[in-house]
């Protein structure tokens, strides 16, 4: 039975996505079968990540919520991203990405149309399914729309990303209490961008006293990443920076 994990922030900035393409590479790494799907339509970018140059895209997720494809054919293979050694033995990891369309015109139509957000969930089962995914991320669009009720609705861990700020803290308890509302049995919070001299610990006492759900990880403001500006995964460009070593340890508690 596969395990859908939804990664979200109630604002953007937060470094949502680098999180969950590292998160799902690491993962992927041990080795399972793992799917990550864009769900943020109105402004997709998990895809530039994994190097992946959406002019040869045929199908993206906006084309099977549109009814012109299957979902899994708009899943393409980047598991090319996890390194060379990855794609090499019997025991090898697989790791799918299905991209929302960067194109203007259908960003435009989601915006102007909307879309059929129940069959979004089914296109997630069927994901799974045709894939035979272990783990599947779902990068969603941040704040509060039926996209995000449905990812927390489905999901069987749900991640919120968080920066210490004070406008993050507010929207933070509301996605909180909403998620609680809908019966999430399992709320983790990832604190990322902490600047140098703020001391982790009390803050992480702090935030997991407010929320009451458990700090799985607190990430340090870092010019490696700012630096390296989302090109590639930063877990396999830098496999013993502090912030690798802690993404590696979120996925090791994914997995158990």
């Amino acid at each position: 039975m596969a395990k859908i994990i939804a990664t979200h922030s109630f604002r953007g900035g937060t470094g949502k996505s680098n999180i969950t393409a590292n998160l799902a590479a690491q993962v992927a790494l041990s080795p399972h079968r793992v799917g990550i799907i864009d769900t943020d339509i109105q402004s997709p970018g998990i895809h530039v990540i994994f190097g992946f140059n959406q002019e040869n895209v045929k199908y993206a997720l906006n084309d099977f919520l549109w009814g012109n494809c299957q979902i899994e054919q708009a899943a393409y293979d980047v598991t090319a991203a996890l390194g060379p050694e990855a794609t090499q033995g019997e025991q090898r990891p697989w790791l799918y990405l299905i991209p929302s369309s960067v194109r203007t015109g259908e960003i435009a139509r989601v915006l102007r149309e909307g879309y059929d957000v129940g069959l979004l969930n089914d296109g997630i089962q069927s994901l799974v399914r045709e894939l035979a995914l272990d783990y599947l991320f779902i990068d969603t669009h941040p704040g509060v729309n039926e996209e995000t009720l449905l990812s927390i609705a489905i999901c069987d861990r749900f991640m919120l990303v968080m920066r210490p700020d004070n406008q993050d803290f507010q929207g933070t308890a509301v996605t909180v209490e909403l998620a609680r509302r809908l019966e999430v049995q399992d709320i983790q919070l990832i604190v990322n961008k902490v600047p140098q001299g703020m001391e982790r610990e009390i803050l992480k006492i702090q935030i997991e006293t407010t929320y009451q759900a458990p700090v799985v990880g607190v990430l340090p403001l870092s010019a490696e990443m700012a630096g390296l500006a989302s090109r590639e995964l930063f877990t396999i460009r830098y496999p013993d920076h502090p912030i690798s070593r802690e993404l590696k340890a979120i996925a090791r508690r994914i997995m158990t």
